[in-house]
């Protein structure tokens, strides 16, 4: 299994210099380590003569080098998320002064009128307060903080669900300022204009809502795996845990992006009443949310054991399962979405009864042979009694699978 912590070290645009540097060094150890091992070199003499033996001291000195990895990566994480609030505000205030050169660029030969006003006090009634909240959460990731899921990466669902209420409160901020200075005497906020914009809202915050629920229900009931990530990534919004792009996600935030954008012209072109969205959009967004929320109720699954077999290199004879042999447990699940770092593979556990044995790292250039996500290798331990024993696996993420029963012989 390939490891990518250089690719995501090198995600960390906005970390701290120290923080950035310090991760940068860690991983470049880590991996020139690694690439090190995977080839023999730099295994003292006194284990290079047992392969179980350097396979351990090798499996250790990766092991302690993953955790420095991590310990580096969670710094540069926590140091991102404090300064990217800056980048927040900058893209909150860089709309309020692209609306104002809009507006000031459209109102030659037009004139300035009430309309343009309103619209620029609504951008600046909703800047000032998300300001306030990009300062009480400076350390969370300032205005993206109520985007971040439990799992410290960027949540789809509730960055549509916010996108639609940003759009809605400019809305009726808007009329309402128009109201106020007797710009128009009436404007169309009834039910029959704005019904297709709350019905979208409601939809969308329902989803965000349902997932939330759907998730963390699973995670508890051990039907889903969930590894912390280090720090949220716009590509969250697009991708699974594993990074790769997810269909239903991709097909729902287009989606929703391109009808918020039509409701957005509707409300520049007719200013005196709320956007009207059509129902054919409408049942767009509901189909799109449902193939979101269809996914999110079936994605990933609990780890399992198919079978445990005695692991036989070449040249070996058939036998029974013995005290120190390696045994090859064969599954799937064992590495969870997000967990094909470092780290979160030397947390993979084998309990063989009452014995907790680690998995062993075992390198190749460019990755790792050994732990998988469908086949672990481990040395039966020492201390496991002869006769029948229980065999179940504890993955990074804390879910136990199934148990299988194997003969230990002496």
């Amino acid at each position: 299994m390939a490891v990518q912590e250089a690719r995501q070290c090198g995600d960390h645009a906005g970390c701290a210099g120290s923080g950035r540097a310090g991760h940068r060094r860690a991983v470049a150890a880590f991996l020139a380590r690694r690439d090190e091992l995977a080839v023999g070199d730099g295994v003292p003499a006194a284990v290079a003569h047992s392969p179980g033996a350097s396979r351990q001291w090798v499996s250790d000195a990766l092991a302690q080098s993953a955790r420095a990895v991590a310990v580096r990566g969670r710094g540069a994480g926590e140091a991102w998320l404090r300064r990217v609030r800056y980048a927040t505000l900058g893209a909150v205030w860089g709309g309020v002064v692209a609306l104002l050169l809009a507006q000031a660029l459209t109102a030659i030969g037009a004139g300035w009128t009430g309309a343009r006003t309103a619209g620029l006090v609504a951008a600046l009634a909703l800047a000032v307060p998300l300001t306030f909240a990009a300062h009480a959460h400076r350390a969370r990731g300032g205005v993206l903080a109520p985007l971040i899921g439990e799992d410290n990466r960027l949540s789809t669902s509730r960055a549509v669900a916010a996108g639609w209420l940003l759009f809605a409160v400019y809305a009726v901020l808007f009329l309402a300022l128009r109201l106020v200075t007797g710009d128009v005497g009436r404007v169309g906020i009834g039910v029959h204009h704005g019904v297709g914009l709350l019905t979208v809202f409601a939809l969308t915050a329902a989803v965000a809502v349902a997932a939330w629920r759907i998730v963390w229900g699973r995670v508890v009931g051990q039907r889903l795996q969930k590894v912390r990530a280090d720090r949220p990534r716009a590509a969250d919004l697009l991708c699974d845990d594993n990074g790769r792009a997810a269909l239903t996600d991709v097909t729902y935030v287009l989606v929703s992006g391109a009808v918020l954008v039509l409701a957005a012209v509707r409300l520049g072109r007719d200013p005196e009443r709320l956007p009207e969205v059509p129902w054919a959009l409408v049942l767009l967004v509901a189909v799109a949310a449902a193939c979101y929320l269809a996914t999110t109720c079936t994605a990933g699954g609990r780890p399992t054991i198919l079978s445990v077999v005695r692991s036989r290199e070449a040249g070996d004879l058939d036998a029974p399962i013995r005290t120190g042999d390696d045994i090859e447990i064969r599954g799937a699940g064992f590495v969870p979405a997000g967990a094909s770092g470092p780290d979160p593979l030397t947390r993979l556990v084998v309990r063989v009864g009452a014995v907790h044995a680690h998995v062993p790292l075992v390198p190749v250039p460019g990755g790792f042979a050994n732990p998988t996500d469908s086949v672990l290798t481990v040395p039966l331990p020492v201390d496991v009694e002869p006769g029948r024993v229980e065999v179940w696996v504890v993955t990074a993420a804390g879910v136990e699978t199934n148990r299988v029963t194997i003969d230990v012989v002496d």
